[in-house]
């Protein structure tokens, strides 16, 4: 919000609420631009006893000069470990050092600071100073959230300027998804089976389950294959089963997810999206949005089913189609212009397309 003109008390509290209503995982909090000195005033708007409002707002100084320390503070996590790796062994490197569900909270909330911080501060210059520690550091934070979506407060989307940051560049999959192969080809599971090295072995299969379980997270039907690897995570953490034994159920999960993924009508993840997405319509629907929400998300939804090819994902030139597509479908409605709806948007028919 851009201040041009003096406001004082109530009305400024008022303006300060507005401007920090949130949307999700896209907009955490609000930025104000303050042109004529109105915050000299804060202090009275923000007379309450709770001590909770003293907090409402924050100079964007006092955040940048928080993020150096909240960046250490995640790196530490990982000592000794190169961040140049790629891939698997990048991952496994790292999730080495997170070896139990404790430690992994703890970084979770510490990863969740630092994510907050950056939200807030983005786009200003002192961030291209920690771009490539922050992008580590949030792969890392992907790879290790739970599949079975517990722990919300500390396990959750990234937030737009965060995945704007990964996506960036054109990007090559460094983290290659041959599950079917393994569990389908009998020669290739028992090269597997009999790895000089099963305990990354382990974690590699891991990484792929849990990638695989995370595109599902919402649909009910993929719930006790998450538990069922949380479970068997835990297992091996404390003890009660060598890596051999790990590989071996893990190989067991991974052929009963593929085997639930040929059973799944993508009819049913279609379904998934466009109620998602008329949520979404719903949610941020005002007095400037049509009420048509319903053919809003047909016309999204029949777009879509024209111009995407399986694996789209995966490309540069599916997803320049896909957004392309829900470019024209928002413009038709007058909702082109709002970047956070886009946003959005696109996440669902991503996961869920």
């Amino acid at each position: 919000m851009y201040l041009d003109k003096p406001l004082k008390a109530h009305t400024l509290l008022q303006a300060i609420c507005r401007t920090n209503r949130t949307y999700g995982n896209k907009k955490t909090h609000g930025l104000v631009v303050d042109y004529l000195g109105v915050f000299d005033d804060v202090a009275q708007a923000l007379d309450f006893d709770e001590q909770g409002f003293q907090q409402v707002v924050s100079g964007i100084s006092a955040l940048k000069n928080e993020l150096p320390g909240a960046v250490q503070k995640c790196l530490a996590y990982f000592p000794g470990v190169d961040r140049t790796l790629s891939g698997y062994e990048g991952l496994i490197a790292a999730q080495d050092c997170l070896p139990n569900n404790d430690v992994r909270d703890n970084f979770a909330a510490d990863y969740s600071y630092l994510a907050n911080l950056w939200e807030a501060v983005s786009p200003d210059p002192i961030l291209v100073n920690y771009e490539t520690d922050y992008k580590w550091l949030s792969q890392v934070y992907i790879s290790v959230q739970p599949t079975t979506g517990m722990g919300k407060l500390l396990w959750h989307a990234l937030g737009a300027k965060t995945i704007e940051l990964i996506h960036q560049n054109v990007r090559v999959e460094a983290v290659r998804d041959d599950l079917e192969e393994i569990v389908l080809d009998a020669e290739l599971l028992e090269v597997v089976l009999n790895s000089a090295d099963p305990k990354n072995k382990a974690k590699e299969i891991e990484i792929k389950v849990a990638r695989r379980l995370r595109q599902h997270i919402d649909n009910p039907c993929f719930r006790a294959l998450s538990e069922r690897l949380e479970a068997l995570k835990e297992r091996h953490e404390q003890g009660q089963i060598h890596s051999v034994a790990f590989l071996k159920d893990l190989l067991d999960l991974a052929r009963d997810l593929v085997q639930a993924e040929k059973d799944t009508p993508p009819e049913e993840d279609e379904d998934r999206g466009k109620a998602a997405l008329t949520e979404l319509f719903l949610e941020v629907r005002n007095e400037q949005t049509p009420k048509m929400v319903e053919r809003i998300v047909n016309d999204i939804d029949e777009i879509l089913r024209l111009v995407r090819f399986p694996g789209w994902q995966k490309t540069s030139a599916g997803e320049r189609e896909v957004k392309q597509a829900l470019r024209k479908t928002l413009f038709k409605y007058a909702l082109h212009q709002d970047k956070e709806l886009f946003e959005k948007a696109y996440a669902y028919i991503k996961q869920y397309y």
